[in-house]
């Protein structure tokens, strides 16, 4: 079994639970994917400690790619290390087990990304309001490169 195997296997996509649902502040919520992470001791570091390994302990280039993607669908981010973010992301609310950062849109597309530390691994989702028509066909072109993004993000953390 290659490695690429085995962490197909720790990752997988889910449909987002009630209580990742209710973490969201975004009011109505358009789009919504949810991934499970399996990883051996999650109670290791605290959610904002996992969701910064993620996001930040990505490779410089993937961090870069990041970045320009989320400022191309205008998404309205501090400048990454800035306090109170994560990868220029808004800490909008955060407890050991769970962290929910977000960004208001420059077109109409707010997001927020959720990371819950649960005894089995890790529960992570992204939430995206459409505001006009316009996002909402932009989101269909973009939805399944988000995918792959997202789980090749946390396959590279829970190695």
């Amino acid at each position: 079994m290659t490695r690429t195997h085995a962490a197909d296997r720790r990752v997988r996509q889910i449909s987002p639970s009630e209580a990742l649902l209710t973490s969201s502040a975004l009011g109505r919520i358009d789009y919504a994917d949810a991934f499970e992470v399996g990883i051996e001791h999650p109670l290791q570091r605290n959610a904002e400690e996992w969701l910064r390994t993620v996001l930040e302990d990505a490779p410089l280039h993937t961090r870069i790619r990041l970045l320009s993607a989320w400022s191309a669908i205008g998404l309205k981010l501090r400048l990454p290390g800035s306090a109170a973010s994560i990868l220029g992301w808004d800490i909008r609310d955060w407890d050991a087990d769970s962290v929910v950062v977000g960004a208001h849109s420059r077109i109409g597309m707010p997001a927020e990304l959720v990371l819950r530390r649960e005894n089995g691994g890790l529960s992570f989702a992204t939430f995206v309001r459409h505001d006009n028509a316009i996002v909402r066909g932009l989101w269909a072109t973009i939805e399944t490169s988000h995918v792959q993004t997202v789980r090749s993000l946390l396959e590279r953390a829970c190695r």
